[in-house]
This record gives structure tokens, C-alpha cells and sequence, in this order.
């Protein structure tokens, strides 16, 4: 089984600086996990076992990738950071807290893409103008052009319903990344907010794709979106609330970089289906939101650089082994 975040909705204006962490929390944070100080195992040996867990997730044997990488988890100079982070301690946190902390909830908790909105009003336009020019080049007769604009609204609806509007996202999608060097960026960045905070927290990414286009070359289907997929073995013993900062990690990413979110909204819809289905208080719903967004923007002003180099990584197509192998050279065990 995996479970997949993310989608054609992200955009960006490539890196701008993030703003330090700082002394602005004031809550209790467990002590770090100590650093091992004895020999380390060569990058060799740990490259090795990196190709290992890339060859088994080529196979679809997620089980035995996960098992590798949690049997180097004790080896000295192994994956010290998968499934290590600190986490602030989970209680019902008051908005002026995450204020505090620097956290404006309401710029990506409600993610509204301008890219592809925008892509999106220049095509209906340019759709309209086209057909007019073509009715009166054709000189086509009112009930032509009905017939023709029926035709269209039934290729609408099939899209809707057999493929979820993939057919729109590929098209959008496809446009925004060849037109908009933000949106491409944006994207890319989004997904390693995923890819990190899930590797932190100790869920092993298994794949992922920038684009529409390259989900349906590898994916073979129009419903499944360009995001981060899982591996979720075991992932139900503590699914709420890695699952929250997993689900907010890509909004968080682009809020830290851009200060708002465009990108996302499936992100959080997903997250809300889950809490709801829980049957969830309003006031419980907004503890274990307020807890899983100060726990996931912090985790990410903490490991700016890891997730910074991530992301060109990501952006190079590098394989998954890799993009851990980028992630334990950036981080000091010291600092999770």
C-alpha cells in the first residue's frame, strides 16, 4: 500500500532566504537524540544499501525497503536521521502561539493556485475567441455552433467523471511548468517539503514526480496527480498525527519561502476528510491542526539546508536512495 501527497496546484519564484528559527518558541522540546561518536560506516557501504532500497522499490517491494533502511538505522554512520526528528510536545496550541513563532495560518491553510487559475482564464479566452473565428470563417449556422459547444461540455463531463479532470490538470499542468519558471519551482519545492518532514518523521518516501506528464508516463493513468508517494507499512499506529505534518509540510515550504501558499489544496482537503471521518470536536480538529503546523514549520526552518539541497535533487530526478543519502549529509544528528 502507499499513500500519495501533492499535485499539478504548486508554484514558486525560485529560493529566497529563509528566516531563522530563532528563540521564538516557547515550548518545552524533548532533548536531541545524541550524536554516535564512534566509527562510522563508509559511504561506500551506505550507498550500497541506499541502491538496495531504490532496486526494491523499483520492484514494488516497499516491505523490504523499509526494512533496509530501518536495519541501517543502528549502524553507526547509518540513516541517523529517518524517523528521528524532534517534535514539539502535542497539546491544544492558541493561535497567538503560532503567532509567536512566526506562523501565519490563514496565508497557506487556504491555498489558492494564481498560476494555473490564471493559465486556465487565458485559455477559456482564447477558446471563445478561436471558436467564433472559426464559426465565421465556416460561416457554421446557430445549430452547428450548439451542437459543437454540446460536443465540447461532453468532453468536459467525461473527463469529470472518468478521470477526475486529470485531463485539465495534464493540460494545465503541462502548460504552467513549460511557461512559468515559479510555478516549476514552486512545485519542486512543495514536493520536498513533503519528502523531508515524511523521512523525518520516519515515513519512507517510495517515489514522486514533478509533473502531470511524468506521473502519466510512470503511472500509466490520468487520475493519479504529479505529488510524493509512501510507503505505509505500519503507517496507521501513528497515522493522524504524522499524516498531519506530512499533509502541511508542502504549504509550510512554500509559506517559509514565499510567505504565501498558492499550491496544496488537495493537501489539506485530504487531511480535513480524515479528521472529519474521525469524528473530531471543532475544538480537537483545531488542537491537532495548530500542534502539526508549529511541529512541521519548525521541523522545516530547522533543516532549511537539507531540504534546499533536496529539492535540486528532486529537481535532477535523483532517485530516492539518493534523496535520502542528500538528506543524512545535511543534517547534523546533533540538530534533530
Amino acid at each position: 500500500m502507499s499513500m500519495r501527497l501533492g499535485g499539478p496546484p504548486c508554484c514558486c519564484f525560485g529560493f529566497a532566504q529563509l528566516q531563522p528559527a530563532a528563540v521564538r518558541l516557547r515550548v518545552p522540546v524533548p532533548p536531541a537524540r545524541a550524536a554516535d561518536t564512534s566509527a562510522s560506516q563508509s559511504p561506500a557501504r551506505l550507498r550500497a544499501v541506499l541502491d538496495q532500497v531504490d532496486e526494491a522499490l523499483r520492484k514494488g517491494n516497499d516491505e523490504a525497503a523499509l526494512s533496509l533502511v530501518r536495519g541501517s538505522q543502528g549502524e553507526d554512520g547509518g540513516l541517523g536521521c529517518f524517523g528521528a526528528a524532534r517534535q514539539v510536545p502535542q497539546r491544544l496550541y492558541k493561535l497567538d502561539e503560532l503567532k509567536l513563532n512566526g506562523i501565519d495560518t490563514s496565508a497557506f491553510l487556504s491555498p489558492v493556485d494564481l498560476t494555473l487559475g490564471s493559465i486556465e482564464r487565458n485559455l477559456q479566452i482564447a477558446a471563445v475567441l478561436g471558436g467564433l473565428s472559426i464559426s465565421a470563417a465556416l460561416e457554421l449556422s446557430q445549430l452547428q455552433i450548439l451542437f459543437l459547444v454540446l460536443g465540447l461540455l461532453s468532453l468536459w463531463s467525461v473527463d469529470f467523471v472518468y478521470f477526475g479532470g486529470g485531463v485539465r490538470n495534464l493540460v494545465l499542468d503541462t502548460i504552467g511548468h513549460y511557461l512559468s519558471q515559479k510555478y516549476h519551482n514552486r512545485v519542486i519545492q512543495h514536493e520536498a517539503g513533503h519528502f523531508l518532514v515524511a523521512y523525518l518523521l520516519g515515513v519512507l518516501p517510495k517515489g514522486y514526480t514533478i509533473t502531470s506528464l511524468d506521473t502519466l508516463s510512470k503511472q500509466g493513468s490520468l487520475n493519479v496527480q504529479a505529488g510524493t508517494a509512501f510507503v505505509d507499512y505500519e503507517f496507521l499506529e501513528e497515522m493522524l498525527n504524522k499524516f498531519s505534518c506530512i499533509a502541511l509540510a508542502g504549504v509550510a515550504t512554500e509559506y517559509l519561502l514565499y510567505g504565501v501558499a498558492e499550491g496544496g489544496l488537495a493537501d489539506i482537503n485530504k487531511l480535513d476528510g480524515l479528521i472529519k471521518s474521525l469524528g473530531f470536536t471543532q475544538k480537537k480538529a483545531d488542537s491537532q491542526v495548530r500542534w502539526a503546523v508549529l511541529n512541521t514549520v519548525l521541523l522545516l526552518r530547522c533543516h532549511e539546508r537539507a531540504r534546499s539541497q533536496l529539492a535540486e535533487a528532486m529537481s535532477s530526478g535523483k532517485s530516492v536512495g539518493t534523496c535520502i543519502e542528500v538528506i543524512e549529509g545535511n543534517i547534523n544528528t546533533d540538530d534533530i
